[in-house]
């Protein structure tokens, strides 16, 4: 079985006179399991449903969207594997110049909020016909929202976009569920009764088990409802303690989120990636130069989905679930044997994994039957009791992978939580993975160096990162080889303020390193972050907290982040005496900047860059070179999302992608609001990141390293290999 028609003469080809379904997407037509509307169209073909793809259509040529003709059953509409919003935009909301899921890497194929334009677009030309939207865009907007881009508190995009359901997660199974019973002759107004889906209706009498949340008008209004609304939201989002939320509108519509599907089983997951995939883009495209994304995720295998790392900046939860699920090893060994078979194959795996790659089982056995906790988190602020630790199943699965004829190396991209690699006592894991699974580089996600603001990002204390360095040097040192950890670090983020971002320029200075590149948070849908950064609010405790808006005041902590580029020096100085520390301005050896601007600095202004590609640490004498990608490709090893981060995304992850990615209806990884296969990385280095050296040590009072002759030093590719 080929591509899935693309046109008219496509379908005649295939003796099809009219299709079952016609999937209008944002991205290149990419048959490839690590694209959602891939996974979707092929689940509904196995399903006996036909399918054509309308790919990146002519938002403002109402003939794009008529090419195949009128389906049977009706349209499905995805942005594409990242948020649109995220596709188009930096977190200073200026333009993106790259777009890797469109081919050639051009940008502007798609429209803003993809998924309301597509649907209005629709329904303009076909006013009877259904229309069931999905897809990370969707997913992540399924009921009132803030839109950062629009500075707005916006309606559920199901109203928006004027569309009759709306899918969200991943979606294989209520996608096929609405398929019979539109096949079934049930008019697309009745089908209420689906998990996974969400619907509008003017009668809600009928509705059991469920919560009314605050209606739009009241938090729109009030932003203190809004936050009490989310947080009722988070915790019902598993599929065994979710009860269906009503959320009112003017004239009496209502919004209706029914409960979520319930994880996939193993047979399920095989099946779904088991389908007959080009595993590549259309042809069409060579002309165009191809489409770049494939390049993240071609060589990568997905293990798992679903995430308990519960990290407030990422959208994982709403998207995949807290619940993880995974791939049996015969499925993912059988993928890998595609992968060497393949002409441009040279022997590497770049990613076995997935949102958190070292997941490959539910938090606790309570899980499969009561579900997740609805107030407390498995990592977070320590291990739970109940976990469970172990390994050996993933470390299974790279055995028999690396066992394999053909392959030379296995890497692991995707994120990894050092914590949760730390509660383990079996060190075997962590010794192979340090001896086979590292490409000089270990990515990590210690987020910040401050306790106070990893308390409110959900990520552990600083001594556990510090704790998690110490023992990778160790395993290094004991087997013989020179690897570096590159901790990623953001900025910005809710509950920091300019003595945090000091607190991060003095940990940078006692690393000898200073990022290429910085981003602020980026506030994605569905995120508690993105709540707190919305309301001031921690919808968790309803606490007030700090959030940074002010532009000028972002760009000072950004400056601090990269105090030595003279670019920065008045930033850097204005920050430094608002926040009354005048005595990092100086000649000591402890000073962030001088006095005054010195000739010599003027003149190495323009060698900055060069500067920081290439240095020696002091401490270690091992020179490192340091790159980092500002193009929003899908991270296959992981990270957005593009985790992947194809990602997944979605993802402050998430997208994330940003490894991310397979969206279903619906798509992965969130945190940046990338999608999520392994981890949608969908920016590649997560929107609202910075990545800089690691080092053990503890901090003092002024956030001053104690350790600093133990700093690791390392460079930054794409994607992270933990969290």
């Amino acid at each position: 079985m080929g591509f899935l028609p693309i046109s008219k003469e496509d379908m005649k080809n295939e003796n099809i006179e009219q299709l079952d379904f016609v999937y209008v997407i944002g991205d290149a037509y990419v048959d490839h399991p690590s694209f959602g509307h891939a996974i979707i169209s092929r689940v509904l073909s196995d399903h006996g449903y036909t399918v054509g793809i309308i790919s990146q259509p002519d938002w403002k040529d109402e003939n794009s969207i008529r090419i195949l003709g009128k389906p049977r059953l009706g349209f499905l509409v995805a942005s594409g594997n990242m948020d649109s919003m995220v596709n188009h935009y930096f977190v200073s909301k200026k333009h993106r110049d790259m777009d890797a899921y469109t081919p050639g890497g051009v940008a502007y194929k798609r429209p803003d909020h993809a998924t309301v334009v597509y649907g209005n677009l629709i329904r303009k030309s076909y006013k009877d016909s259904p229309i069931i939207i999905g897809g990370i865009e969707a997913s992540l907007r399924r009921l009132a929202h803030y839109d950062y881009w629009d500075n707005s508190f916006k309606r559920s995009i199901l109203l928006d976009s004027q569309a009759d359901l709306l899918s969200y997660g991943m979606g294989e199974r209520s996608i096929v569920e609405i398929a019979d019973a539109l096949d079934s002759g049930i008019a697309v107004k009745d089908i209420t009764f689906i998990k996974g889906t969400v619907y509008k209706t003017k009668d809600i009498s009928g509705i059991y088990d469920s919560l009314e949340l605050p209606d739009y008008d009241t938090m729109k209004e009030d932003k203190k409802e809004y936050a009490r609304s989310f947080n009722i939201q988070y915790e019902n989002t598993d599929a065994c303690t979710a009860k269906n939320l009503i959320e009112a509108y003017p004239n009496r519509i209502y919004v209706v989120q029914n409960a979520p599907q319930p994880p996939m089983t193993t047979e399920e997951m095989d099946h779904a990636y088991d389908l007959p995939y080009m595993r590549t883009y259309h042809p069409s495209y060579e002309a165009l130069g191809g489409v770049p994304a494939i390049n993240e995720i071609k060589f990568s295998l997905l293990s798992n989905r679903g995430c308990f790392g519960g990290c407030s900046f990422c959208a994982l939860t709403f998207h995949q679930g807290r619940t993880v699920q995974v791939r049996s090893h015969e499925s993912i060994v059988e993928e890998a044997k595609l992968i060497i078979e393949d002409p441009e194959f040279k022997g590497y795996i770049h990613d076995v994994g997935g949102p958190t790659a070292n997941f490959r089982h539910p938090s606790c056995e309570k899980q499969l039957d009561q579900g997740v906790c609805k107030n407390k988190q498995c990592l977070f602020p320590k291990p739970c009791a109940n976990l469970t630790v172990d390994h050996s199943d993933y470390l299974e699965l790279l055995r028999e992978l690396r066992a394999l004829p053909k392959i030379k190396k296995v890497f692991i991209r995707s994120g990894i939580r050092f914590d949760y690699l730390l509660a383990d006592t079996d060190d075997t894991f962590f010794k192979e993975m340090v001896e086979h699974h590292i490409s000089g580089q270990l990515k990590v996600a210690p987020e910040h160096i401050s306790d106070t603001v990893l308390k409110v990002m959900g990520k552990p204390e600083n001594s556990v990162y510090e704790k998690f360095v110490t023992k990778y040097n160790r395993i290094n040192d004991k087997l013989g080889k020179k690897q570096f950890v590159v901790p990623y670090l953001m900025s910005s983020h809710p509950g920091s303020n300019l003595k945090e971002a000091i607190e991060l320029a003095e940990y940078l200075r006692d690393l000898g390193y200073m990022p290429e590149q910085v981003q602020d948070f980026y506030p994605t849908p569905s995120t508690i972050s993105t709540v707190m950064y919305y309301t001031e609010l921690d919808p968790r405790n309803m606490k007030p907290i700090y959030v940074c808006k002010n532009p000028h005041e972002k760009a000072m902590q950004r400056a601090l982040i990269q105090y030595r580029n003279p670019k920065n020096y008045e930033l850097v100085i204005e920050a430094l005496k608002k926040a009354g520390r005048e005595d990092l301005i100086g000649f000591d050896k402890n000073c962030l900047v001088k006095p005054r601007r010195m000739s010599s600095e003027r003149r190495e202004n323009n060698s900055y860059d060069n500067r920081n590609r290439n240095t020696t640490d002091k401490s270690t004498g091992r020179t490192s070179s340091r790159t980092t990608s500002k193009n929003n490709l899908p991270s296959t090893g992981k990270s957005t999302t593009g985790r992947p981060s194809n990602e997944k995304p979605t993802t402050g992850r998430r997208p994330s992608n940003e490894k991310l990615t397979t969206g279903r209806l619906t798509t992965n990884r969130p945190d940046t609001g990338k999608q999520v296969t392994g981890r949608p990385n969908t920016n590649n280095g997560k929107a609202g990141k910075t990545a800089s050296k690691g080092i053990p040590g503890k901090f003092n009072s002024t956030g001053r390293s104690s350790s600093v002759k133990k700093a690791v030093s390392g460079g930054i590719k794409r994607g992270r290999n933990t969290k």
